[in-house]
Protein backbone atom coordinates (compact mmCIF):
# COMPACT_ATOMS: atom_id res chain seq x y z
CA UNK A 1 0.00 0.00 0.00
CA UNK A 2 2.75 2.18 0.79
CA UNK A 3 4.04 1.86 -2.81
CA UNK A 4 0.42 2.76 -4.55
CA UNK A 5 0.93 5.88 -1.89
CA UNK A 6 4.00 6.92 -3.48
CA UNK A 7 2.96 5.84 -7.03
CA UNK A 8 -0.07 8.14 -6.81
CA UNK A 9 1.48 11.45 -5.45
CA UNK A 10 4.08 10.65 -8.52
CA UNK A 11 0.76 10.44 -10.65
CA UNK A 12 -0.98 13.55 -8.38
CA UNK A 13 2.53 15.89 -8.89
CA UNK A 14 3.62 14.55 -12.24
CA UNK A 15 1.65 16.72 -15.12
CA UNK A 16 1.50 19.92 -13.16
CA UNK A 17 4.66 19.92 -11.44
CA UNK A 18 7.39 17.00 -12.65
CA UNK A 19 6.76 17.39 -16.24
CA UNK A 20 6.73 21.94 -16.37
CA UNK A 21 9.86 21.13 -14.59
CA UNK A 22 11.16 19.28 -17.10
CA UNK A 23 10.18 21.62 -20.08
CA UNK A 24 11.65 24.56 -17.88
CA UNK A 25 15.29 22.71 -17.48
CA UNK A 26 15.10 21.69 -21.24
CA UNK A 27 14.22 25.52 -22.63
CA UNK A 28 17.36 26.58 -20.40
CA UNK A 29 19.76 24.34 -22.15
CA UNK A 30 18.10 24.62 -25.54
CA UNK A 31 18.82 27.65 -27.59
CA UNK A 32 16.71 28.61 -30.45
CA UNK A 33 17.47 31.72 -32.84
CA UNK A 34 14.56 34.80 -32.55
CA UNK A 35 12.25 35.46 -35.25
CA UNK A 36 13.04 38.37 -37.41
CA UNK A 37 11.76 41.56 -36.14
CA UNK A 38 10.44 43.05 -39.21
CA UNK A 39 7.17 41.56 -40.57
CA UNK A 40 6.71 41.34 -44.05
CA UNK A 41 3.93 43.10 -45.53
CA UNK A 42 2.68 40.84 -48.12
CA UNK A 43 1.07 38.48 -45.60
CA UNK A 44 -2.96 37.83 -46.31
CA UNK A 45 -4.52 37.36 -43.11
CA UNK A 46 -7.94 36.20 -43.16
CA UNK A 47 -9.25 37.22 -39.54
CA UNK A 48 -12.51 34.32 -38.68
CA UNK A 49 -14.54 35.20 -35.65
CA UNK A 50 -16.62 31.79 -34.51
CA UNK A 51 -20.21 33.60 -32.97
CA UNK A 52 -22.87 31.81 -31.69
CA UNK A 53 -26.37 33.67 -30.41
CA UNK A 54 -23.60 36.88 -29.43
CA UNK A 55 -25.87 39.83 -30.53
CA UNK A 56 -24.89 41.73 -27.06
CA UNK A 57 -20.97 41.38 -27.92
CA UNK A 58 -20.49 41.12 -31.88
CA UNK A 59 -20.70 44.49 -32.41
CA UNK A 60 -17.75 45.55 -30.12
CA UNK A 61 -15.52 41.93 -31.57
CA UNK A 62 -16.18 43.57 -35.14
CA UNK A 63 -15.20 47.70 -33.97
CA UNK A 64 -12.28 46.14 -32.26
CA UNK A 65 -11.05 44.13 -35.21
CA UNK A 66 -11.73 46.31 -37.56
CA UNK A 67 -9.38 48.84 -35.40
CA UNK A 68 -6.47 46.64 -35.36
CA UNK A 69 -3.11 47.86 -36.26
CA UNK A 70 -2.64 45.71 -40.04
CA UNK A 71 -2.86 47.12 -43.34
CA UNK A 72 -6.77 47.11 -44.41
CA UNK A 73 -6.34 45.49 -47.86
CA UNK A 74 -4.44 42.82 -46.57
CA UNK A 75 -6.81 42.01 -43.71
CA UNK A 76 -10.26 39.95 -44.44
CA UNK A 77 -12.68 39.18 -41.61
CA UNK A 78 -15.25 36.55 -41.58
CA UNK A 79 -17.92 35.90 -39.13
CA UNK A 80 -18.77 32.24 -38.87
CA UNK A 81 -22.20 32.15 -37.51
CA UNK A 82 -23.02 28.91 -35.49
CA UNK A 83 -26.35 29.13 -36.42
CA UNK A 84 -27.26 31.95 -34.46
CA UNK A 85 -30.86 32.57 -33.66
CA UNK A 86 -30.99 35.81 -32.63
CA UNK A 87 -29.90 39.13 -33.80
CA UNK A 88 -26.17 38.26 -34.07
CA UNK A 89 -26.03 37.64 -38.44
CA UNK A 90 -28.01 40.83 -38.66
CA UNK A 91 -25.61 42.95 -36.68
CA UNK A 92 -22.62 41.23 -38.15
CA UNK A 93 -24.16 42.20 -41.82
CA UNK A 94 -24.29 45.72 -41.04
CA UNK A 95 -20.94 46.19 -41.38
CA UNK A 96 -20.91 44.43 -45.05
CA UNK A 97 -19.81 47.95 -45.97
CA UNK A 98 -16.78 48.05 -44.16
CA UNK A 99 -15.36 44.74 -45.66
CA UNK A 100 -17.63 42.36 -42.95
CA UNK A 101 -18.60 38.73 -44.24
CA UNK A 102 -20.94 36.63 -42.44
CA UNK A 103 -20.71 33.18 -43.17
CA UNK A 104 -23.94 31.51 -42.00
CA UNK A 105 -24.03 27.49 -40.71
CA UNK A 106 -27.61 26.70 -41.27
CA UNK A 107 -27.80 24.28 -38.80
CA UNK A 108 -26.03 24.01 -35.78
CA UNK A 109 -23.85 21.38 -35.69
CA UNK A 110 -20.77 23.07 -33.70
CA UNK A 111 -18.21 25.72 -34.05
CA UNK A 112 -15.62 23.45 -35.60
CA UNK A 113 -17.97 22.93 -38.41
CA UNK A 114 -18.93 26.76 -38.73
CA UNK A 115 -15.06 27.27 -38.68
CA UNK A 116 -14.91 24.87 -41.82
CA UNK A 117 -17.46 26.62 -44.08
CA UNK A 118 -15.54 30.09 -43.16
CA UNK A 119 -12.12 28.44 -44.05
CA UNK A 120 -13.61 26.85 -47.44
CA UNK A 121 -14.42 30.71 -48.00
CA UNK A 122 -11.36 32.69 -46.71
CA UNK A 123 -9.02 33.62 -48.77
CA UNK A 124 -5.95 34.53 -46.63
CA UNK A 125 -2.78 33.44 -46.72
CA UNK A 126 -3.17 32.39 -42.49
CA UNK A 127 -5.85 31.94 -41.06
CA UNK A 128 -6.46 33.75 -37.76
CA UNK A 129 -8.92 32.23 -35.23
CA UNK A 130 -10.71 34.34 -32.23
CA UNK A 131 -13.53 34.13 -30.06
CA UNK A 132 -16.19 36.92 -29.92
CA UNK A 133 -15.13 37.45 -26.26
CA UNK A 134 -11.56 37.61 -26.74
CA UNK A 135 -9.99 41.03 -27.29
CA UNK A 136 -6.99 41.22 -29.77
CA UNK A 137 -4.34 43.54 -28.53
CA UNK A 138 -4.07 45.67 -30.89
CA UNK A 139 -0.77 45.23 -32.83
CA UNK A 140 -1.00 41.46 -31.91
CA UNK A 141 -1.55 40.45 -35.46
CA UNK A 142 1.63 42.20 -37.16
CA UNK A 143 3.49 40.66 -34.39
CA UNK A 144 1.92 37.39 -35.45
CA UNK A 145 3.03 37.46 -39.10
CA UNK A 146 6.67 37.91 -38.69
CA UNK A 147 6.60 34.46 -36.72
CA UNK A 148 5.39 32.79 -40.47
CA UNK A 149 8.91 34.09 -41.97
CA UNK A 150 9.79 30.21 -40.61
CA UNK A 151 8.74 27.86 -42.76
CA UNK A 152 9.45 25.15 -40.23
CA UNK A 153 6.32 27.24 -38.24
CA UNK A 154 3.01 26.02 -38.64
CA UNK A 155 0.91 27.61 -36.14
CA UNK A 156 1.42 30.19 -33.28
CA UNK A 157 -0.60 30.79 -30.34
CA UNK A 158 -1.52 33.70 -27.98
CA UNK A 159 -0.57 34.53 -24.60
CA UNK A 160 -3.74 34.89 -23.09
CA UNK A 161 -4.48 37.65 -20.16
CA UNK A 162 -7.45 36.91 -17.96
CA UNK A 163 -8.37 39.79 -15.83
CA UNK A 164 -10.89 40.05 -13.03
CA UNK A 165 -12.52 43.03 -12.28
CA UNK A 166 -9.98 45.02 -10.32
CA UNK A 167 -7.46 43.99 -12.91
CA UNK A 168 -5.35 41.39 -11.01
CA UNK A 169 -5.53 37.68 -11.77
CA UNK A 170 -7.03 34.76 -9.37
CA UNK A 171 -8.65 31.26 -9.81
CA UNK A 172 -8.54 30.74 -12.98
CA UNK A 173 -6.87 33.15 -14.46
CA UNK A 174 -3.61 32.42 -12.26
CA UNK A 175 -4.06 29.29 -14.01
CA UNK A 176 -4.03 30.58 -17.01
CA UNK A 177 -0.66 31.92 -16.43
CA UNK A 178 0.84 28.81 -15.14
CA UNK A 179 -0.43 27.39 -18.24
CA UNK A 180 1.23 30.19 -20.41
CA UNK A 181 4.58 29.63 -18.77
CA UNK A 182 4.44 25.98 -19.74
CA UNK A 183 3.42 26.70 -23.14
CA UNK A 184 6.49 29.15 -23.43
CA UNK A 185 8.95 26.56 -22.73
CA UNK A 186 7.43 23.74 -24.90
CA UNK A 187 7.86 26.27 -27.28
CA UNK A 188 11.37 26.92 -26.28
CA UNK A 189 12.01 22.82 -26.67
CA UNK A 190 9.78 21.83 -29.36
CA UNK A 191 6.28 22.66 -30.16
CA UNK A 192 2.80 22.88 -28.27
CA UNK A 193 0.34 20.18 -27.88
CA UNK A 194 -2.73 22.65 -28.10
CA UNK A 195 -3.16 26.38 -28.91
CA UNK A 196 -4.92 29.31 -26.74
CA UNK A 197 -8.49 28.65 -28.98
CA UNK A 198 -9.82 31.93 -28.07
CA UNK A 199 -6.78 33.29 -30.49
CA UNK A 200 -4.43 31.73 -32.98
CA UNK A 201 -2.89 31.85 -36.13
CA UNK A 202 -2.09 28.98 -38.75
CA UNK A 203 -0.86 28.37 -41.99
CA UNK A 204 -3.26 28.00 -44.51
CA UNK A 205 -2.54 24.34 -45.40
CA UNK A 206 -2.27 22.45 -42.47
CA UNK A 207 -6.13 23.60 -42.07
CA UNK A 208 -6.93 21.12 -45.38
CA UNK A 209 -7.18 18.23 -42.78
CA UNK A 210 -10.18 19.61 -40.58
CA UNK A 211 -12.00 17.62 -38.34
CA UNK A 212 -15.11 18.99 -37.00
CA UNK A 213 -15.34 16.47 -34.41
CA UNK A 214 -11.59 17.88 -32.61
CA UNK A 215 -11.71 20.94 -31.25
CA UNK A 216 -10.10 22.94 -33.35
CA UNK A 217 -6.96 24.62 -31.66
CA UNK A 218 -6.26 20.82 -30.56
CA UNK A 219 -6.25 19.64 -34.04
CA UNK A 220 -4.23 22.29 -35.48
CA UNK A 221 -1.62 21.09 -33.00
CA UNK A 222 -1.81 17.49 -33.81
CA UNK A 223 -1.46 18.61 -37.55
CA UNK A 224 1.37 20.45 -37.16
CA UNK A 225 2.97 17.34 -35.32
CA UNK A 226 2.05 14.99 -37.96
CA UNK A 227 3.35 17.55 -40.51
CA UNK A 228 6.39 18.20 -38.72
CA UNK A 229 6.33 21.89 -38.15
CA UNK A 230 6.18 23.87 -34.55
CA UNK A 231 3.60 25.46 -33.19
CA UNK A 232 4.77 28.10 -30.85
CA UNK A 233 3.16 30.70 -28.28
CA UNK A 234 4.22 33.89 -28.72
CA UNK A 235 4.96 36.83 -26.24
CA UNK A 236 3.67 39.58 -28.40
CA UNK A 237 0.40 37.69 -29.89
CA UNK A 238 -1.75 38.89 -26.92
CA UNK A 239 -5.32 38.15 -26.47
CA UNK A 240 -7.13 39.55 -23.35
CA UNK A 241 -10.87 38.44 -21.71
CA UNK A 242 -12.08 38.69 -18.34
CA UNK A 243 -12.48 36.13 -15.40
CA UNK A 244 -15.34 34.28 -14.89
CA UNK A 245 -17.76 35.77 -12.91
CA UNK A 246 -19.27 32.70 -11.49
CA UNK A 247 -17.05 29.56 -11.36
CA UNK A 248 -20.15 27.01 -10.92
CA UNK A 249 -21.53 27.77 -14.55
CA UNK A 250 -18.53 27.14 -15.61
CA UNK A 251 -17.90 23.54 -14.82
CA UNK A 252 -20.16 22.08 -17.99
CA UNK A 253 -17.67 23.48 -20.73
CA UNK A 254 -14.58 22.56 -18.87
CA UNK A 255 -15.88 18.72 -18.78
CA UNK A 256 -17.15 19.26 -21.82
CA UNK A 257 -14.21 20.88 -22.93
CA UNK A 258 -12.27 17.93 -22.08
CA UNK A 259 -14.21 15.50 -23.27
CA UNK A 260 -13.44 17.04 -26.58
CA UNK A 261 -9.98 16.24 -25.90
CA UNK A 262 -10.61 12.55 -24.98
CA UNK A 263 -12.13 12.15 -28.08
CA UNK A 264 -9.32 14.29 -29.94
CA UNK A 265 -6.46 11.87 -28.44
CA UNK A 266 -8.31 8.78 -28.91
CA UNK A 267 -8.55 9.39 -33.08
CA UNK A 268 -4.84 10.08 -32.62
CA UNK A 269 -3.55 7.57 -31.78
CA UNK A 270 -0.74 7.70 -34.44
CA UNK A 271 0.45 10.70 -32.65
CA UNK A 272 1.39 8.68 -29.65
CA UNK A 273 4.24 6.40 -31.49
CA UNK A 274 7.62 7.46 -29.88
CA UNK A 275 9.70 5.93 -32.40
CA UNK A 276 7.62 8.29 -34.82
CA UNK A 277 6.72 11.01 -32.76
CA UNK A 278 9.41 10.86 -30.15
CA UNK A 279 8.89 13.89 -28.35
CA UNK A 280 5.62 14.95 -29.03
CA UNK A 281 4.23 11.79 -27.98
CA UNK A 282 5.93 12.38 -24.73
CA UNK A 283 4.72 15.58 -24.38
CA UNK A 284 1.08 14.50 -25.48
CA UNK A 285 0.82 12.00 -22.41
CA UNK A 286 2.29 14.06 -20.10
CA UNK A 287 0.76 17.36 -20.84
CA UNK A 288 -2.77 16.00 -21.48
CA UNK A 289 -3.48 11.96 -20.57
CA UNK A 290 -1.57 12.63 -17.62
CA UNK A 291 -3.58 15.41 -16.24
CA UNK A 292 -6.90 14.05 -16.99
CA UNK A 293 -5.86 11.40 -14.76
CA UNK A 294 -4.79 13.19 -11.73
CA UNK A 295 -8.46 13.28 -10.28
CA UNK A 296 -7.75 9.20 -9.99
CA UNK A 297 -4.44 9.17 -8.59
CA UNK A 298 -5.82 11.66 -6.02
CA UNK A 299 -8.68 9.03 -5.13
CA UNK A 300 -6.00 6.46 -5.11
CA UNK A 301 -3.55 8.77 -2.56
CA UNK A 302 -6.33 9.14 -0.37
CA UNK A 303 -7.33 5.85 -0.48
CA UNK A 304 -3.88 4.41 0.24
CA UNK A 305 -3.10 7.09 2.97
CA UNK A 306 -5.86 5.66 4.81
CA UNK A 307 -4.94 2.67 4.90
CA UNK A 308 -1.27 3.44 5.78
CA UNK A 309 -2.12 6.55 8.11
CA UNK A 310 -1.17 4.46 11.43
CA UNK A 311 2.56 3.90 10.25
CA UNK A 312 4.06 6.55 10.65
CA UNK A 313 3.67 10.71 11.71
CA UNK A 314 4.38 11.55 7.77
CA UNK A 315 1.15 9.36 6.44
CA UNK A 316 -0.27 11.28 9.31
CA UNK A 317 0.36 15.13 8.16
CA UNK A 318 -0.49 13.61 4.27
CA UNK A 319 -3.60 13.29 5.41
CA UNK A 320 -4.23 16.34 7.25
CA UNK A 321 -2.71 17.97 4.19
CA UNK A 322 -5.73 16.18 1.92
CA UNK A 323 -8.36 17.13 3.82
CA UNK A 324 -7.63 20.58 4.55
CA UNK A 325 -7.20 20.87 0.85
CA UNK A 326 -10.36 19.02 -0.07
CA UNK A 327 -12.24 21.20 2.76
CA UNK A 328 -10.90 24.72 1.21
CA UNK A 329 -11.61 23.61 -1.99
CA UNK A 330 -15.27 22.35 -0.58
CA UNK A 331 -16.21 25.91 0.71
CA UNK A 332 -14.48 27.67 -2.08
CA UNK A 333 -16.64 25.70 -4.48
CA UNK A 334 -20.04 25.33 -2.35
CA UNK A 335 -20.42 27.72 0.50
CA UNK A 336 -18.21 30.52 -1.33
CA UNK A 337 -18.74 30.16 -5.20
CA UNK A 338 -18.13 33.60 -5.94
CA UNK A 339 -15.51 34.53 -3.34
CA UNK A 340 -12.26 36.69 -4.61
CA UNK A 341 -10.48 35.11 -1.46
CA UNK A 342 -7.46 33.43 -3.56
CA UNK A 343 -6.90 30.62 -1.01
CA UNK A 344 -10.57 30.25 -1.32
CA UNK A 345 -10.85 30.69 -5.33
CA UNK A 346 -7.71 28.52 -6.66
CA UNK A 347 -8.45 24.69 -4.45
CA UNK A 348 -11.90 25.47 -5.60
CA UNK A 349 -11.17 25.74 -9.66
CA UNK A 350 -8.29 23.14 -9.23
CA UNK A 351 -11.24 20.53 -7.94
CA UNK A 352 -13.50 21.90 -10.07
CA UNK A 353 -10.89 20.66 -12.86
CA UNK A 354 -10.44 17.17 -11.45
CA UNK A 355 -13.82 16.30 -11.16
CA UNK A 356 -14.54 17.56 -14.88
CA UNK A 357 -11.65 15.46 -15.66
CA UNK A 358 -12.90 12.57 -14.04
CA UNK A 359 -16.22 12.86 -15.59
CA UNK A 360 -15.79 13.63 -19.19
CA UNK A 361 -13.41 10.53 -19.12
CA UNK A 362 -17.06 8.42 -17.50
CA UNK A 363 -18.79 10.59 -20.14
CA UNK A 364 -16.53 8.95 -22.82
CA UNK A 365 -16.46 5.06 -21.69
CA UNK A 366 -20.22 5.68 -21.69
CA UNK A 367 -20.34 6.40 -25.79
CA UNK A 368 -20.76 10.87 -25.00
CA UNK A 369 -19.74 12.37 -27.12
CA UNK A 370 -19.89 16.54 -27.70
CA UNK A 371 -19.91 18.36 -30.66
CA UNK A 372 -22.25 21.79 -30.09
CA UNK A 373 -20.91 24.62 -27.98
CA UNK A 374 -21.66 27.49 -25.54
CA UNK A 375 -19.24 30.19 -25.68
CA UNK A 376 -18.30 31.46 -21.93
CA UNK A 377 -20.22 34.69 -20.89
CA UNK A 378 -18.01 36.51 -18.85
Amino acid sequence: METIFWISIGGTLYSYIIYPAIMWAASHLTRKKTPTKNPRKDHTISLIITAHNEEQRIAKKIEQSLALDFPSDQLEIIVASDASTDNTDQIARSYSDQGITVIRAQERFGKEHAQQLAVNHANGELLIFSDVGTEIEKKSLMALTKYFNDPKIGAVSSVDRMISGDGTAVGEGLYVRYEMALRKHESQVSTLVGLSGSFFGVRREICADWNTNIPSDFNTALNCARQHLKAISADDVIGIYPDIQNPVKEYPRKRRTILRGISAVAASTDLLNPFRHPLFSFQLVSHKIMRWAVPWFQLLLLGSNLAIVDQHGFYQLALLGQLTLLTTALVGSVIYPKTDVIWLKIPAFFMQVNIAAAQALIDYLMGKRAITWAPSQR
